[in-house]
């Protein structure tokens, strides 16, 4: 009972910390500062972690790392595309407010 409690508290801890970058990414449109070596190194950990929970039908390591894998591979895709691209990418995901757009 307690290593559960543990678990889902690590599962929702690791989501939830890519939320902010993910939101900042978008609001932004700002990655020069992000290491891409890292960001490809945390897709693939992901990856490497959904195959891991997949082969050992572990829905707990499956969910989480399903979702952390998605939104690294997102803040990447915003690190190596181009201006114009993230902002369509930006601009598909959050429309901008009154205050916000661009003349």
């Amino acid at each position: 009972m307690i290593a559960t409690v543990i678990g889902v508290l690590a599962a929702a801890l690791s989501v939830t910390s890519f939320l902010p970058q993910a939101w900042r990414v978008i609001r932004t449109r700002e990655t020069k500062d992000l290491a891409t070596p890292m960001w490809i190194m945390n897709v693939l950990a992901f990856a490497l972690w959904t195959g891991y929970g997949v082969m050992t039908r572990t829905w707990p390591i499956i969910v989480p790392n399903v979702i952390c894998c998605l939104l690294a591979a997102f803040i990447l895709t915003m690190k190596l595309v181009s201006k114009p691209t993230k902002d369509r990418i930006a601009d598909t995901i959050s429309a901008p407010g009154p205050s916000q757009r661009r003349p």
